[in-house]
């Protein structure tokens, strides 16, 4: 996601390298540099131009800071101009009401639908709402069956009528049926097109005017680009909908939509969606995307990815057993099982700074991991619970039930060796929060006492 345009970006501030100030002249080759990278991102060249104009009045207009370097200025600079041009901070959709109902549009083959159940999977366990998708797309054949899957694989209820080819009226149906039935959040999905036309707008400003939604989401493909841009811009001329979502941002995409729809349309990008799981679905913040841009990762959000995924009695228990330095080959297998509940692993190491430059060419996914579970899964009970056992015979024995070498099972077992002491190191120096044990055997340092009486002072 991007990488061209932070490659670009990032030769665009080496321009002022060695400068110890910055100047009209030298910043003049910079800002040009931005501006092309930001048109060749297809960001249209009227807001590049806008853009570029305002970094150079900031940077012009900045004092000098001897202790901050221009490159790095022009950096910061640049940081908080894309975070002002994407809407400056995050902001969330309304799914209150008695129901509260989201109405879903966007063209054909954006990713409504999926958008759909993912919206649904997010508000039911974020947000611990009861949820209600509503199956309004009568033309495509497969619409309904998608939304049916999409419901089963998130356990989410859909609202279906066979053989009614009117929306409003399924629509205006489903939203009785979720108040007799205490639903809290309506979820309807509509019927797309392969482009804007007149019966399209009039449909979905019916469905609209019918069941008077507290949130219009606007779907678009982010890989379109401009184009998705000016779709959304003329569906907002008839519909004035509340918010965008960006699907496919983990495709081959250049930016323009997330760099220019805020600025053309007005309305602000509340979700955006990578991957085809149920639960690669995010709230838009505009200063993550910034740092993201820049090459600087997202470390808020690959925290917060962790504390969902990772359970914490299951994380006390693994504390425990490092400070006793009894970390063992099912810890381990549990410990990959739970960073694989956080999604794609190339995206998440992404997030972390200078990283994801690194990982460009690199293919990593999830699979990456099956030889060493495949390795684990091949030793018997006792020898995941006591790796000291694991002799000359054993590891010939996993080798050949992994479907992997026998060099290959002792890096491994190596490496696992290394891992483990060093992580009882780490919580000898109190790295994992309990601190290093005290002298005198008592708790936080308090000397221990023996039974009996105390001395008498004299």
């Amino acid at each position: 996601m991007f990488d061209n345009l932070t490659d670009r970006l990032e030769g665009a501030f080496q321009v002022l390298k060695g400068e110890h100030k910055i100047t009209e002249l030298n910043i003049a080759s910079s800002v040009k540099e931005i501006r092309r990278a930001l048109v060749d991102a297809d960001v249209n060249y009227k807001i590049a131009k806008d853009f570029t104009n305002k970094v150079k009045e900031k940077a012009l207009g900045a004092g000098v800071l001897n202790a901050v370097k221009p490159g790095e200025q022009m950096v910061k600079i640049v940081h908080d101009e894309l975070v002002d041009l994407m809407g400056s901070a995050a902001v969330e959709a309304n799914v209150d009401g008695k129901p509260g109902i989201v109405l879903v549009a966007g063209l054909q083959g954006s990713g409504k639908t999926t958008f759909s159940g993912k919206l649904a999977n997010f508000l039911k366990n974020k947000k611990r709402k009861r949820v209600l998708l509503t199956a309004c797309d009568v033309y495509r054949p497969a619409a309904i069956d998608q939304l049916s899957t999409l419901g089963e694989q998130v356990k989410v209820e859909v609202y279906k009528e066979i053989g009614n080819k009117n929306p409003v009226e399924i629509a205006q149906n489903a939203i009785k049926y979720a108040q007799k039935n205490t639903f809290d959040l309506v979820i309807v999905d509509t019927a797309g097109r392969l482009a804007v036309d007149e019966e399209m707008m009039v449909e979905i400003k019916n469905i609209h005017d019918a069941i008077q939604p507290t949130e219009t989401l606007f779907v678009v493909d982010s890989m379109t680009g401009q184009d998705a841009v000016n779709t959304a811009k003329a569906f907002n001329d008839r519909l004035d909908f509340d918010g965008v979502v960006l699907t496919k941002l983990d495709g081959d995409t250049r930016g323009g939509a997330a760099l220019s729809i805020k600025y053309t349309v007005g309305k602000p990008i509340k979700f955006i969606s990578q991957g085809e799981k149920l639960d690669t679905l995010d709230i838009f913040h505009p200063d993550r995307m910034a740092t993201r841009i820049l090459g600087m990762g997202d470390i808020v959000s690959l925290v917060e990815k962790a504390q969902d995924a990772i359970d914490e009695k299951e994380a006390k228990r693994l504390e425990k057993k490092i400070k006793k330095n009894k970390f063992d080959f099912d810890d381990f297998l549990s410990q990959l099982n739970q960073i694989k509940k956080m999604g794609n692993i190339k995206n998440l190491l992404g997030m972390m700074p200078g990283i994801g430059k690194a990982l460009k060419d690199i293919d990593i996914d999830n699979d990456s991991f099956k030889h060493i579970e495949a390795m684990i899964q091949s030793m018997t009970p006792d020898e995941r619970a006591n790796p000291d056992l694991l002799n000359g015979s054993r590891k010939r024995r996993i080798a050949n039930g992994a479907g992997r070498s026998l060099l290959e099972v002792n890096q491994f077992i190596r490496q696992f060796e290394q891992m483990k002491k060093m992580m009882f190191s780490m919580s000898q120096s109190g790295m994992f929060g309990g601190g290093a044990p005290q002298r005198g055997g008592g708790l936080r340092g308090r000397p221990s006492r023996k039974k009996g009486k105390r001395k008498k002072r004299r």
